[in-house]
């Protein structure tokens, strides 16, 4: 019997329509990634929420910025999950994340969000989570445009599993 975690990387408000870089379809991503979460809760999986805080100045991410907050909908969907602060893409890279699935007793991951090309992949393919099953929820991730998701996904399924729907996803 696998034990899964959800984890949701990098929804913060600077990704959306009046953040600092807005990504593609991210109210619709938002909304699936809470009612992902619920799902998660329901069948009692964990969730870990992971934020990126620049290591320096940068366009966007900036730490004690609006802009750097986990989005607000998602902190309210899960109050109590433990938030991994990282300086990388890869979610695993100098953070917490190991420690924090060990203690959860995780040997899956479910992986949710920003940016498919780059946070989502390379945590995806972290050495790190060779450990694990993987499983990327499709419609619960996004980037810059349509094609540079479906590009990342394309890529990512001779490594990883990808699920097009979190409803499948989730089970």
């Amino acid at each position: 019997m696998s034990h899964p975690a959800l984890i949701v990387i990098d929804i913060q408000n600077d990704y959306f329509p009046t953040g600092a870089y807005p990504l593609h379809d991210t109210e619709a991503v938002l909304a699936r990634s809470v009612e992902a979460i619920h799902r998660a809760q329901a069948q009692g999986v964990p969730v870990v929420l992971v934020q990126h805080v620049a290591r320096g100045p940068s366009p966007f991410f900036n730490g004690g910025t609006e802009g750097v907050q986990i989005h607000p909908a998602l902190r309210a969907a899960a109050p109590d999950a433990p938030v991994v602060v990282k300086g990388h893409a890869d979610s695993f890279l100098n953070t917490t994340l190991q420690d924090t699935l060990a203690a959860l007793g995780a040997d899956t991951l479910w992986l949710a969000g920003m940016m498919t090309h780059n946070c989502v992949t390379h945590t995806a393919l972290s050495p790190q989570a060779q450990g694990y099953a993987v499983r990327v929820l499709e419609d619960l991730c996004t980037t810059v445009d349509p094609m540079i998701h479906a590009i990342a996904l394309s890529a990512l399924r001779d490594r990883v599993e990808v699920v097009r729907s979190a409803t499948q996803g989730l089970a």
